[in-house]
Parts: structure tokens; sequence; C-alpha cells
């Protein structure tokens, strides 16, 4: 058939068209290539429906543990728990009346626990295939192995803890420094900063700990976590915080347990705010004037000042740790405060040097103990034991040796 003008007026201008929009498509591959996008082909790359770590404890506060996971795929997730080995109790998290839901990351409270009962729990998230305004579509419900826990008693008449610190990403060193404890019983394990060398991304801290956590206790024994100052270094150091549960929902906070009144401070960064490397984008001077403001009502506290023993626990020494802006300021901010108020003992880390420090007149006048560093030969595990008599800290080096104890 004989084309008309308009129809060859009508392909020669889609012609055109055509040829513009495939010069268009050739610039912009590449730069969704470059950008890491990958065009959507109608194929689909989601990962499959999986836990990325066992559940793991912590302690927000007294007769309340939380259970917190991670999952491949976003899920509503809850937890079935219950006394007696049974699980007929339910919990999940809801936010401002919405149930958590359509997240990767879990923390749900079980709180009103039983102090010092035995509870079983098994977490469960079920896959979000499709989140519409008006329809949820649901997939497949995974679950966990059934976990057992005793719950937090803060009337106890004693009370025992496992400190680990500054082990830099070597993730083998937490069994095996919580291996040398053996069968000695605790009731928590708390991490004194460092256990990274900075925050790179999420699958960090599920390999190098919440993986080997999960492997050797935190599925049922709960661990507290206190920065140190590799840990605000990253790129994911701002994400840090949302992975644990402190008590009080904060990185420096405060709990008692029977016997013992604790204060955890962070210290932040060694060095000046104003250092290069920070460019800019820190503010450790006036984070550490807060948490001195904090302090001194702490250590005024009625539940504090009666309590039998005062401990506190943070990152950087003010004494013993060298002249670094970090350890000058917090000499300058806490050190008045811990001799005014008279707490018994201080428990750090930093160093990578282990020692225990008698009281000194006029700097630090109570006990200084810092733990080890990342190195074999140099790693420590510190264990409290405290009762109404007397509170005994002991040092054991990576071979199992004790260097170093005290006793309040």
């Amino acid at each position: 058939m004989k084309k008309t003008n308009s129809e060859q007026s009508r392909r020669s201008f889609l012609g055109n068209i055509s040829k513009a929009g495939l010069l268009g498509i050739t610039g912009i591959v590449p730069a969704i290539a470059k950008a890491g996008i990958q065009p959507d082909n109608g194929k689909t790359n989601a990962p499959e429906h999986a836990f990325l770590c066992k559940p793991y404890l912590q302690y927000p506060g007294p007769n309340t543990i939380s259970v917190m996971w991670l999952t491949a795929r976003p899920c509503y997730s809850w937890v079935e728990y219950g006394t007696d080995g049974e699980l007929n109790q339910k919990a999940h998290r809801v936010t401002n009346g919405l149930v958590d839901a359509n997240n990767r990351l879990h923390r749900i409270e079980l709180d009103q626990l039983k102090p010092g009962k035995k509870y079983s729990y098994k977490v469960y998230s079920k896959d979000i295939l499709s989140f519409e305004p008006y329809k949820l579509t649901y997939g497949e419900t995974i679950s966990s192995e059934t976990y057992t826990f005793t719950a937090p008693d803060p009337q106890a008449k004693e009370v025992s803890w496992l400190i680990i610190n500054d082990i830099h990403d070597r993730p083998a060193s937490i069994p095996h420094l919580v291996g040398l404890n053996k069968q000695d019983p605790y009731d928590f394990v708390f991490f004194n900063g460092d256990v990274f060398d900075y925050q790179a991304d999420e699958q960090q801290i599920i390999d190098h700990m919440l993986t080997p956590c999960g492997d050797t206790f935190s599925t049922q024994t709960p661990f507290m976590y206190v920065r140190g100052n590799h840990e605000t270094r990253g790129k994911y150091a701002r994400e840090w915080h949302q992975y644990f549960d402190n008590p009080g929902h904060n990185n420096y906070f405060t709990f008692t347990i029977g016997p013992v009144s604790a204060i955890v401070l962070d210290t932040g960064e060694d060095k000046e705010d104003e250092h290069p490397v920070y460019a800019g984008i820190v503010d450790f001077d006036a984070y550490r004037e807060q948490q001195a403001r904090w302090l001194e009502q702490q250590l005024q506290n009625p539940a504090f000042k009666k309590a039998k023993h005062k401990v506190v626990m943070m990152h950087i020494p003010h004494y013993h740790s060298g002249e670094w802006h970090g350890v000058k300021h917090c000499r300058e901010m806490f050190g008045g405060l811990f001799n005014k108020h008279k707490i018994d003992i201080l428990i750090c880390g930093h160093t990578h040097q282990y020692g225990v420090y008698a009281p000194s007149k006029g700097q630090h006048e109570f006990p200084l103990i810092i733990g080890g560093g990342p190195k074999d030969g140099f790693r420590t595990l510190i264990k409290i034991k405290a009762d109404q008599q007397r509170l005994v800290l002991t040092m054991l080096k990576d071979d199992g040796s004790k260097v170093g104890e005290y006793t309040v």
C-alpha cells in the first residue's frame, strides 16, 4: 500500500522520539548503575524470610526483660512466653496505639515479670508481603527455638556479673572470655566499650557481636553495653544505639540490683571535638557536661546513697590513661564528683593495659580498675560478686590466670 504524506510524517516523528529516548536511556543507565540501582525487570531479589541472629536479651529496667532480634524481611513480630515451661502469654510492641510492624529490627519488652522466676520464651516473625493502606498481606511465619531466662530480682541478696572491654572486632574473644568463667553463675554481662573498631554497617554488628553473644549466652542471660570511643566512629555510629536497650533506654544510665547501685557513663571520644578527623560533626564536650549534671543528681539519689556498694562503670578512665583531651575532660567533669560523693569502685577499659589501682589521695580516692586490650595475652574477663558484706572483683587474663583482685 502506498504511504500517504501524513503517515510518513507520523512515522518519522515517532522514529525521532524513539531515537531520542534511546539516547536518553544511554545517558541514564550508567548513572543508575553507578548509584547501585537495578532496573525493575519484573524479577525480585528480595531476601529469604529468615532470622539474621538469635534473640538476645537486654535489661531495660526492674522486673523487665527486652527480647531483641533481626529478620531479613519486614515483619510483624511477637514473643510467646510463660513460667513452668508454658508459652501462654503473648507480647508485642505498641507505639502510640500502633503495633510495631513492617520492621526488621524487633524489640519487645516482657514486663511485670515475677522476680527470680524462670521463664520460657519463643519469638515469631510473620512476613509482610504487601502493606497497602487498606490491605495487609501476610506471608510465612517463622519461629525460634524455645529459650529460657530467669527474671531479674531487684531485691536479690547478691548479684554477680561479667565485664568485657576492648575486643575491637574480634568476635571469637566473646566465647573465649565468657568461657573463662566456667560454670560460675552470673546475672548479666556488661560490655564496657570498644567492642568494635568503628561502626561500618548492620552486618558488622550481627557478625561481630550479636552472633557470638547468641551462641554463647545472650538467649538466656541479658547484657548491657556502654559505648567506647571507637563506637562513636564510622558511618554507622549514629545507628548503633538502635540495636541495644539499656536501663532507661539511654546510652548512659543507672541500675540497682540487690546490694549494688551502679552508674554507667558514656565517655565519648578521646580527642578534642575540633580534631580534623571528626570533620566538625561531634560535640562530646557538651555531652559530657550534660552527663556531669545528671551524675551529680544520681550520686545524691537516696537509693544510690544508701546502697551497700556504689559502682561506676565507664570506658575511658580519668587517670592512668595518658593526657588526651577526653581523659582530662572526664577528670574535670566526673572526678571531683566521684570523690565528693564517695563511690566505692570505678571500672574502665580503653588503655589496653590491665591494672588494679589502689585509692590515691587527691586523685581517685577509690580503687580504679582497668580491663585489658584486644590482643592475645592482654584480653581480660572481669568478674564481680557482691552481697551485703562485700564486693569482690576478680580479673582473669585470657589464659585463665588471675591478674587482679580487689575487695570492697
